[in-house]
């Protein structure tokens, strides 16, 4: 059994996510979410897909890139 990195439940089932080098322990997606899954600059909710980088910034979506900063998103389109 492993402990979660971010809840500390010692779990059976607990899951490993090799990410740029680093090894990270989760019990659940969840908790795998929240400690990488990163936050829009505009919204702040968590970006489970892939999201719109603008001047390094990550946004959820074209909208809220286009919401924070209308000059440096204008061309960028959500799909439809």
């Amino acid at each position: 059994m492993a402990a979660c990195e971010v809840c500390g439940n010692d779990y059976a089932m607990s899951f490993e996510v090799h990410a740029q080098g680093a090894v990270h322990t989760f019990d659940s997606f969840e908790c795998a979410i929240t400690r990488m899954a990163p936050i829009c600059e505009h919204c702040e909710c968590r970006i489970l897909g892939h999201g719109v980088e603008v001047d390094r910034r990550w946004y959820c979506s074209a909208h809220c890139a286009r919401s924070a900063d209308p000059r440096r998103a204008e061309a960028l389109v959500d799909h439809v």
